[in-house]
């Protein structure tokens, strides 16, 4: 599912135009960005944790050089979904 198809989804099931769902979608999407590019976590009750995680330098290897390379450290989004979720996605997959 892309991002149109979830404004045309809202929309057809909401009422609301397309063009205010779009902006809406949007918005929202900026204010997670946003959060979490100050470092600030999101929390959606029932729906999930958008987190950022701190991940430490480290050396890893070039396989085909045969050589070490150095990861610096870094700051990752990531998404942690609520349990409720996790169980609704469990219970209703369609196989």
């Amino acid at each position: 599912m892309t991002k149109a198809d979830i404004v045309s989804e809202i929309s057809k099931n909401t009422g609301i135009e397309k063009v205010q769902v779009q902006a809406v979608v949007d918005a929202f999407m900026d204010s997670i960005r946003q959060s979490l590019a100050e470092k600030e976590h999101v929390y959606l009750r029932g729906f999930g944790s958008f987190v950022v995680k701190h991940r430490a330098e480290k050396v890893a290897r070039n396989i085909s050089r045969n050589t070490t390379i150095t990861i610096p450290e870094r700051h990752v989004p990531v998404f942690k979904p609520a349990k409720t979720f996790t169980t609704h996605v469990k219970n209703n997959h369609k196989k």
